[in-house]
C-alpha cells in the first residue's frame, strides 16, 4: 500500500492525501515518529485522521502509513489488575520503559508477550466446537478464572490438537479443523473496538444488581445488564458514588474508565482498590478490576476511543459468562472530545456546538449493555451493566449530553448540590431520581426478601413526597399549624432521610448494607410510623408528641446502620422495643385522661 502525505495539521486532526486504499476507522501510523491515529473521514483519496498522541512538530509532507486494520484491542490473560490508557497501552510498562511521562510514538504490546500462563484444557482432541465455546482455562488472579474461548469469527469444527501446560498469549494452544482448513488458536484474540461482540440471545433485565447502597437498592435499583446514569454538578459526589458501585456491586468483573476526569481520581482508585477487600472473598478488589485511564491531562482524542476500549474488554468477560459492571467517568468529557474533533472537521454544529450525531453515538455505547446467552454450545449466561457519570456544566440537566443520555438509560440517579452542601451522601435526590426497572425486579425482591418489600418501598416514597409538600406549609405558617398526623409524617421522613438514605462511604460497616439489613432498617422506621399513627388515630388530646418523637428507641433506630451484618438479629429486638415504648407512652396518656 502506498504511503500518504500530510497536508494539514490542526491539533489532534491530521489530513493526508494519497490514502485511496484506506478504509474508515483504519489504524494508521503518522510521521516517522509513528504516532497512533485512526481514520475518521474519507473524501476520495484524502483522509482525516484522529491522532491519539501529541501532534506538536508535525508538518505537511510527512508520511502516513496505513496498517489496513481497524483500531482493535488485545483480549486474553493479563487484562485483570492492568491499567491501560485510552487506546490500550499499558501505563505501568510505559513507565518502566520511558519514565513517568509518556514518550510520543512509544509502542508496547498491551498483553505481556513473555509471561507464561498455566493453560488447562477443558476439551479433548476430536471434540466438536463452535464459536464462543470454552476450550480451556487460566487462573488469572485468585478471583478470576480466565476462560479461553473459540474466537467469534472462527467457524465450527473439530479439535485437531490441544496442549496443556505453560504458554504465552501468542503460543498456539489448540488447532481446530474447520471446513476452511486448520486454524490455530492462541490465548489472545483481537477485536475492533467499534464493533459489538456477538452473542446468541439478549434476555430481559429481571435480576437487580445489588450495590449495598440503600437509596439505590431500595428505591432506584438497576438491573443486571441494565443502564444507569449519574448526572450532577461539580462536588456532588459522582466519582465517589461510582467508586462505591465499583467496590460493592455484585458484579464479578469491574471495568473502570476514567475518561477525561482529573488524574487524582484515578490515583484514588489505584491506591484504594488494592487495599479494599472484596466482601465475598476477602481478596483485594483490584484482583477483579480492569482500569482504563485517559485523564484530563492526556490526549483529548484518545478520550473518544477510551470508552470503546473499555466496553470491548467488558464484553469479552461477559462472553465468558461473568457479570460485568462498567463505570464510565464521565461521558460528558467523552462528548467534549467528540465536539472538538467535529469542530476541527468543520462539521455543522448541533446544540451547544455538539455534533448532530451525539445522541446516536451515546445510544451505540449504551446499547452494548445487556444480559445475554453467550455464543457457544452450552447455555452460558453473562451480563454487562453500564453506569455512566454525566458532568453537566453548572449542574444544568437541560444541556445536550444529559438530555441525550436520559432518553437512552433506564435509571437516573440525580445528584443534588443542595444535599451535598448539607453533607448528605449519597447526594441522590429521591424526588428527582427514577428507575424504570422497578416492575422488572419486583418479583426478585418479593421472592428473595419478602412480600412486604415492594409495599414498604412505596410507602416510604409516599412519606418522603408528602414531606416535600408539607415543607412548603411549614415555611409559611410554621410547624405548630400542622396536625399530629402531619407532624408524624415529617418526623418519619426525617428518620428515612437521616437514618436510612444517608450512608457513610468511609465507615467500615455503613459503607455496605445487605438487602436483609436494608429491609430490617426500613421496617423499623415504618413500624414506628404505624404504631405512632395508631396512637394518634385514637384521638388522645393529652398525647405528648415530643415525648413520642424522643423515645429512647429512636436512638437505636438511628444507630442501626452501624450494626454488623452478622449481628442483624439485634434489629428484630428493636422492633419489639418500639411497640412497647409507644404502648407505654399511650398508656400513660390514657391514665392521665382517665
Amino acid at each position: 500500500m502506498e504511503e500518504g502525505r500530510i497536508t494539514k495539521v490542526s491539533g489532534p486532526l491530521v489530513v493526508a492525501d494519497n490514502m485511496g486504499d484506506a478504509r474508515m476507522y483504519d489504524m494508521v501510523k503518522v510521521s516517522e515518529a509513528r504516532l497512533m491515529g485512526e481514520i475518521i473521514e474519507l473524501h476520495g483519496d484524502r483522509a482525516s485522521i484522529q491522532v491519539y498522541e501529541e501532534t506538536g512538530g508535525l508538518g505537511p509532507g510527512e508520511p502516513v502509513y496505513s496498517t489496513g486494520d481497524p483500531l482493535s484491542v488485545e483480549l486474553g490473560p493479563g487484562l485483570i489488575e492492568a491499567i491501560f490508557d485510552g487506546v490500550q497501552r499499558p501505563l505501568d510498562k510505559i513507565r518502566d520503559q520511558v519514565g513517568d511521562y509518556i514518550t510520543r510514538g512509544v509502542e508496547i504490546s498491551p498483553l505481556d508477550r513473555e509471561r507464561k500462563w498455566d493453560f488447562k484444557a477443558s476439551v479433548k482432541e476430536g471434540d466438536k466446537v463452535e464459536p464462543g465455546d470454552i476450550i480451556g482455562t487460566v487462573q488469572e488472579t485468585t478471583l478470576v478464572e480466565h476462560r479461553i474461548m473459540v474466537p467469534p469469527d472462527f467457524g465450527a469444527g473439530t479439535i485437531k490438537e490441544i496442549k496443556n501446560g505453560e504458554a504465552t498469549v501468542t503460543d498456539v494452544v489448540a488447532r481446530i479443523e474447520t471446513e476452511n482448513g486448520v486454524s490455530d488458536v492462541t490465548m489472545m484474540q483481537r477485536w475492533p473496538i467499534r464493533r459489538g461482540r456477538p452473542y446468541r440471545e439478549k434476555m430481559g433485565p429481571h435480576i437487580p444488581m445489588i450495590t449495598g447502597q440503600r437509596i439505590i437498592d431500595t428505591f432506584f435499583p438497576v438491573a443486571k445488564g441494565g443502564t444507569a446514569c449519574i448526572p450532577g454538578p461539580f462536588g456532588s459526589g459522582k466519582t465517589v458514588t461510582q467508586h462505591q458501585l465499583a467496590k460493592w456491586a455484585d458484579a464479578e468483573i469491574v471495568v473502570y474508565i476514567g475518561c477525561g476526569e482529573r488524574g487524582n481520581e484515578m490515583t484514588d482508585v489505584l491506591l484504594e482498590f488494592p487495599e479494599l477487600k472484596d466482601p465475598k472473598s476477602g481478596e483485594p478488589l483490584m484482583k477483579r478490576t480492569v482500569l482504563i485511564a485517559n485523564t484530563s491531562n492526556m490526549p483529548v482524542a484518545a478520550r473518544e476511543a477510551s470508552i470503546y476500549t473499555g466496553i470491548t474488554i467488558a464484553e469479552y468477560f461477559r462472553d465468558m459468562g461473568y457479570s460485568v459492571a462498567l463505570m464510565a467517568d464521565s461521558t460528558s468529557r467523552w462528548a467534549e472530545a467528540l465536539r472538538e474533533m467535529s469542530g476541527r472537521l468543520e462539521e455543522m454544529p448541533g446544540e451547544e456546538g455538539y455534533p448532530a450525531y451525539l445522541g446516536s453515538r451515546l445510544a451505540d455505547f449504551y446499547e452494548r449493555s445487556g444480559r445475554t446467552i453467550c455464543l457457544g454450545g452450552e447455555d452460558r449466561e453473562g451480563a454487562l451493566t453500564l453506569v455512566g457519570a454525566v458532568s453537566p456544566p453548572g449542574g444544568d440537566l437541560s444541556e445536550p449530553v444529559s438530555q441525550a443520555t436520559l432518553r437512552i438509560v433506564k435509571v437516573f440517579w440525580g445528584l443534588d448540590a443542595t444535599l451535598a452542601y448539607r453533607r448528605h451522601f449519597p447526594a441522590i435526590n429521591w424526588l428527582l431520581s427514577y428507575s424504570l426497572y422497578l416492575d422488572n425486579v419486583a418479583a426478585y425482591f418479593r421472592d428473595t426478601i419478602g412480600e412486604q418489600w415492594n409495599d414498604m418501598r412505596r410507602e416510604a416514597m409516599r412519606i418522603l413526597q408528602e414531606e416535600s409538600e408539607l415543607e412548603e406549609i411549614v415555611r409559611l405558617v410554621g410547624v405548630d399549624a400542622l396536625s399530629a398526623r402531619e407532624r408524624l409524617t415529617l418526623e418519619t421522613a426525617k428518620s428515612l432521610r437521616e437514618d436510612f438514605l444517608h450512608q457513610n462511604a468511609m465507615h467500615e460497616i455503613d459503607t455496605y448494607s445487605s438487602l436483609k439489613k436494608q429491609f430490617s432498617m426500613l421496617e423499623m422506621i415504618l413500624v414506628f410510623h404505624h404504631e405512632a399513627s395508631a396512637v394518634i388515630d385514637k384521638g388522645d388530646i393529652d398525647l405528648d408528641l415530643e415525648a413520642m418523637f424522643s423515645l429512647s428507641v429512636r436512638e437505636k433506630i438511628a444507630r442501626a446502620r452501624y450494626v454488623p451484618e452478622e449481628e442483624l438479629d439485634e434489629l428484630e429486638g428493636i422492633k419489639s422495643e418500639i411497640k412497647e415504648q409507644i404502648a407505654s407512652l399511650a398508656g400513660e396518656g390514657g391514665d392521665e385522661d382517665a
